[in-house]
């Protein structure tokens, strides 16, 4: 397994945190489709991204994914879905250019019935975006995190081609639904591609519905007031939080997942100094 991580977590100027990345011995970079911190890789001309390419080759890196988060409800909102859908196709399109094989990205909180009109929209939509994925040789990863693993399974199941898989992050799981990572990697196993190495906590049970939102109300709590009940979870340092590391990558092996440990820091005061503890953390447990 590599060491990757989301480039636009060091909080640094693009080509400034590429170089911190590799200055810190990581092996690959997850890079937003479209973030504040940078220009828009599906906007860029073919010769910027083959420049921006050149970069990071040129420090020893290669680009592990493009993260596409689309924001909103993600697939959930069938007005706003043709737009995500050709959206969707242009990230995939600088998949194949920055020449990684991996587009991640959140679709929304998968509705807790079959016979949802939401949960069938979500099904159509990715079908049509993993399709493309897949003649483009690049998958669609959903990434976990607002539903149990069994659930996204069937999800993924349902969707029923070979264009979409799965990103793994363990701490979204531990953190809303209290999943094991160990067993939902096993329950996920042959749909991973691509994962994040992120940590957090869980203080008391939630509704992905309510933390999240849907459009899906009948799967929302009545009354649920999350400022009353008080923070769900938190975000922590690798290795501080609720994942189960060693379960967790004893299923990584066990499946034969030989891919990239992106790191992930979404909070906190000092990004540089918690990626670093996160390099060596996945260091001593890969036995570097």
């Amino acid at each position: 397994m590599k060491i990757g991580v989301i480039v636009e977590s060091f909080c640094e100027e693009l080509h400034t945190a590429l170089r911190s990345a590799a200055a810190m011995g990581i092996e690959g970079v997850q890079i937003y489709a479209c973030h504040r911190s940078h220009d828009s890789l599906i906007d860029m001309s073919s010769a910027k991204r083959k420049e921006l390419l050149k970069f990071i080759r040129d420090l020893g890196m290669e680009v592990s994914s493009i993260c596409g988060d689309l924001g909103g409800h993600g697939f959930q909102d069938k007005e706003g879905n043709p737009k995500r859908i050709e959206l969707s196709r242009k990230i995939i399109d600088a998949c194949c250019e920055f020449d990684t094989k991996v587009m991640t990205t959140h679709v929304g909180v998968v509705p807790t019935k079959d016979d949802s009109p939401v949960y069938q929209e979500m099904v159509r939509t990715a079908r049509v975006v993993g399709e493309y994925a897949a003649k483009c040789g690049v998958k669609l990863a959903i990434e976990t995190g607002p539903e149990p693993a069994v659930r996204l399974r069937h999800y993924i199941e349902d969707i029923g081609n070979d264009g979409v898989g799965v990103n793994f992050d363990p701490a979204n799981l531990a953190m809303v639904v209290r999943d094991d990572a160990e067993k939902a990697a096993d329950v996920l196993g042959k749909w991973i591609v691509h994962t994040h190495a992120k940590d957090g906590k869980n203080f008391r049970p939630c509704n992905p519905a309510n933390e999240y939102g849907t459009l899906e109300l009948s799967d929302l709590t009545p009354g649920y007031d999350a400022a009353k009940l008080g923070r769900a979870y938190l975000e922590v340092p690798l290795g501080q939080g609720d994942v189960n590391w060693d379960g967790y990558f004893r299923t990584l092996k066990k499946i034969g997942y030989d891919g990239f440990l992106t790191i992930e820091r979404e909070v906190g005061e000092t990004p540089k100094a918690d990626i670093q503890l996160a390099v060596d953390f996945l260091k001593a447990r890969l036995g570097r």
